[in-house]
């Protein structure tokens, strides 16, 4: 791949029971990223990889990340502080755009929005967006949840499975909106 070319990342949480959310409520989080993605949610483009797991709030785990309840925002904010960690750690010196349906998690991750809840949570994701942007090109662009754009809803099926404790479907018997 090269330089000049840039990757999608798109990212999403989940929490099925999203009020009265303690440290014990389960959440998930789910990103994949893209390439060949035209961002107008028609499918086009590649999975080159796909990640899911469980939003993490035992503080003496050595996964914690700073979510301190399990909830739809921690678990949008775990989404994108894992993609972040992708880019670094394994992510080409490609240009990303990371793209979900959480203006929340995206302009807290990004620096837009000052955190006035989950602030250690918010202050790892910035950190991280910070050393992302640092050697390259990273964006942030919001689309509108469940209205059928394929990688979105990719997300959300990551995310929810994780939720759950299950495994993902492969992406070949996987169709959108399927949870």
């Amino acid at each position: 791949m090269a330089s000049s070319e840039k990757i999608s990342i798109y990212v999403d949480g989940s929490c099925e029971e999203n009020k009265n959310v303690t440290f014990q409520t389960p959440a998930g989080w789910g990103f994949c990223v893209v390439i060949g993605d035209t961002g107008l949610g028609k499918g086009q483009g590649e999975i080159i990889i796909e990640k899911s797991g469980k939003v993490i709030t035992e503080i003496n785990s050595k996964e914690f990340i700073g979510a301190e309840v399990g909830s739809n925002n921690t678990a949008e904010l775990c989404a994108l502080a894992h993609a972040l960690k992708w880019l670094i750690i394994e992510g080409s010196d490609t240009n990303a755009v990371i793209r979900g349906d959480s203006q929340y998690a995206l302009n807290i991750g990004s620096g837009i929005w000052k955190a006035k809840a989950n602030k250690e949570l918010a202050l790892h994701v910035q950190k991280l967006w910070i050393e992302v942007s640092s050697f390259r090109n990273l964006t942030h662009e919001h689309v509108r949840a469940h209205r059928g754009h394929r990688w979105n809803e990719r997300a959300d099926h990551l995310a929810f499975r994780a939720m759950q404790g299950r495994e993902p479907l492969p992406v070949q018997f996987w169709k959108p909106g399927q949870r």
